[in-house]
Protein backbone atom coordinates (compact mmCIF):
# COMPACT_ATOMS: atom_id res chain seq x y z
CA UNK A 1 0.00 0.00 0.00
CA UNK A 2 1.53 3.57 -0.68
CA UNK A 3 2.33 6.39 1.60
CA UNK A 4 -0.71 8.13 -0.85
CA UNK A 5 -3.35 5.64 0.18
CA UNK A 6 -2.95 5.17 3.74
CA UNK A 7 -3.37 8.78 3.63
CA UNK A 8 -6.61 8.86 1.65
CA UNK A 9 -7.83 5.80 4.27
CA UNK A 10 -6.83 7.39 7.59
CA UNK A 11 -8.18 11.13 6.19
CA UNK A 12 -11.23 8.52 4.94
CA UNK A 13 -11.44 7.16 8.75
CA UNK A 14 -11.19 10.73 10.50
CA UNK A 15 -13.85 12.32 8.55
CA UNK A 16 -16.36 9.51 9.09
CA UNK A 17 -15.54 9.76 12.91
CA UNK A 18 -15.94 13.68 12.31
CA UNK A 19 -19.09 13.48 10.80
CA UNK A 20 -20.46 11.01 13.25
CA UNK A 21 -19.14 12.96 16.43
CA UNK A 22 -20.88 16.05 14.61
CA UNK A 23 -23.95 14.48 14.05
CA UNK A 24 -24.03 12.51 17.77
CA UNK A 25 -23.56 16.17 18.79
CA UNK A 26 -26.79 17.90 17.26
CA UNK A 27 -28.93 14.33 17.68
CA UNK A 28 -28.19 14.96 21.59
CA UNK A 29 -28.83 18.46 21.47
CA UNK A 30 -25.25 19.41 22.17
CA UNK A 31 -25.69 22.94 21.46
CA UNK A 32 -28.53 23.24 24.42
CA UNK A 33 -25.64 22.81 27.11
CA UNK A 34 -23.83 25.89 26.28
CA UNK A 35 -26.20 27.94 27.14
CA UNK A 36 -28.15 28.25 30.59
CA UNK A 37 -32.04 27.26 29.89
CA UNK A 38 -32.84 25.14 32.70
CA UNK A 39 -34.86 23.14 30.01
CA UNK A 40 -32.15 21.83 28.78
CA UNK A 41 -31.76 19.10 31.58
CA UNK A 42 -34.80 17.55 30.67
CA UNK A 43 -33.27 16.68 27.17
CA UNK A 44 -32.54 13.54 29.59
CA UNK A 45 -36.16 11.45 30.97
CA UNK A 46 -34.45 10.90 34.45
CA UNK A 47 -33.82 14.86 34.91
CA UNK A 48 -37.77 15.61 35.21
CA UNK A 49 -38.47 15.06 38.50
CA UNK A 50 -35.80 17.40 39.22
CA UNK A 51 -36.80 19.79 36.40
CA UNK A 52 -40.31 20.12 38.40
CA UNK A 53 -39.42 20.30 41.76
CA UNK A 54 -36.59 23.00 40.82
CA UNK A 55 -39.45 24.76 38.84
CA UNK A 56 -41.75 24.66 41.84
CA UNK A 57 -38.81 25.76 44.64
CA UNK A 58 -37.86 28.89 45.87
CA UNK A 59 -34.54 28.85 43.76
CA UNK A 60 -36.34 28.86 40.57
CA UNK A 61 -36.22 32.81 41.14
CA UNK A 62 -32.37 33.15 41.60
CA UNK A 63 -31.00 29.91 40.20
CA UNK A 64 -30.96 28.28 37.19
CA UNK A 65 -29.15 24.53 37.10
CA UNK A 66 -25.83 26.16 36.12
CA UNK A 67 -25.91 28.36 39.04
CA UNK A 68 -25.64 25.71 41.39
CA UNK A 69 -24.44 22.65 39.67
CA UNK A 70 -21.29 24.39 37.93
CA UNK A 71 -18.37 26.74 38.94
CA UNK A 72 -18.67 30.43 38.33
CA UNK A 73 -15.57 30.68 36.21
CA UNK A 74 -15.95 30.39 32.79
CA UNK A 75 -13.06 27.65 32.41
CA UNK A 76 -14.32 25.99 35.44
CA UNK A 77 -17.89 26.32 34.15
CA UNK A 78 -17.07 24.30 30.96
CA UNK A 79 -14.98 22.56 31.92
CA UNK A 80 -17.25 20.99 34.12
CA UNK A 81 -19.81 20.94 31.94
CA UNK A 82 -17.56 19.20 29.31
CA UNK A 83 -16.70 16.36 31.74
CA UNK A 84 -20.22 15.67 32.48
CA UNK A 85 -21.36 15.90 28.95
CA UNK A 86 -18.66 13.14 28.73
CA UNK A 87 -20.00 10.98 31.57
CA UNK A 88 -23.57 11.51 30.58
CA UNK A 89 -23.61 10.55 26.77
CA UNK A 90 -21.60 7.30 28.20
CA UNK A 91 -23.97 6.64 30.91
CA UNK A 92 -27.32 7.15 28.57
CA UNK A 93 -25.67 5.17 25.52
CA UNK A 94 -24.25 1.95 27.59
CA UNK A 95 -27.85 2.54 29.64
CA UNK A 96 -25.24 2.54 33.08
CA UNK A 97 -26.89 4.88 35.04
CA UNK A 98 -28.40 4.84 38.72
CA UNK A 99 -32.30 6.06 38.66
CA UNK A 100 -33.06 7.92 40.24
CA UNK A 101 -29.99 9.44 38.97
CA UNK A 102 -26.98 10.72 41.90
CA UNK A 103 -24.70 13.31 42.23
CA UNK A 104 -20.76 12.29 41.62
CA UNK A 105 -18.09 13.71 44.87
CA UNK A 106 -17.18 16.83 42.11
CA UNK A 107 -20.63 17.67 41.57
CA UNK A 108 -21.17 17.68 45.25
CA UNK A 109 -18.27 19.88 45.87
CA UNK A 110 -19.59 22.20 43.36
CA UNK A 111 -22.94 22.45 44.62
CA UNK A 112 -21.39 22.99 48.06
CA UNK A 113 -19.03 25.60 47.14
CA UNK A 114 -22.53 27.91 45.80
CA UNK A 115 -24.24 26.81 48.11
CA UNK A 116 -21.74 28.89 50.31
CA UNK A 117 -21.24 31.32 48.03
CA UNK A 118 -24.72 32.64 47.23
CA UNK A 119 -25.20 31.95 51.10
CA UNK A 120 -22.22 33.07 52.66
CA UNK A 121 -23.72 35.66 54.95
CA UNK A 122 -26.24 33.36 56.72
CA UNK A 123 -24.00 30.68 56.96
CA UNK A 124 -20.80 32.65 57.75
CA UNK A 125 -20.67 31.91 61.27
CA UNK A 126 -21.09 27.61 61.05
CA UNK A 127 -18.42 28.02 58.16
CA UNK A 128 -15.95 29.89 60.48
CA UNK A 129 -16.12 27.40 62.99
CA UNK A 130 -16.05 24.02 60.73
CA UNK A 131 -13.60 23.44 57.16
CA UNK A 132 -15.51 23.60 54.24
CA UNK A 133 -15.04 20.34 53.29
CA UNK A 134 -16.85 19.32 56.35
CA UNK A 135 -20.59 21.55 55.94
CA UNK A 136 -22.43 19.51 53.91
CA UNK A 137 -25.35 21.27 52.61
CA UNK A 138 -27.02 18.77 50.92
CA UNK A 139 -27.09 16.59 53.72
CA UNK A 140 -29.57 18.31 55.64
CA UNK A 141 -31.03 20.63 52.38
CA UNK A 142 -31.14 17.89 49.87
CA UNK A 143 -34.34 18.02 48.58
CA UNK A 144 -33.92 21.70 48.29
CA UNK A 145 -34.68 22.26 44.40
CA UNK A 146 -35.57 18.91 43.97
CA UNK A 147 -37.42 15.98 44.85
CA UNK A 148 -36.65 14.11 48.11
CA UNK A 149 -34.97 11.00 47.72
CA UNK A 150 -35.79 7.97 49.99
Amino acid sequence: MTTRNRSCILAAMLGVACGLAVFTFLYARGPSYLFDDPRTCTNCHVMRAEFDSWNRSSHKGGATCNACHTPHNPAGKYAVKALNGWNHSVAFTTGRFPDPITIKSLNRTVAADNCHRCHEIMVSRMLASYSRKEVDCARCHGSVGHPERN
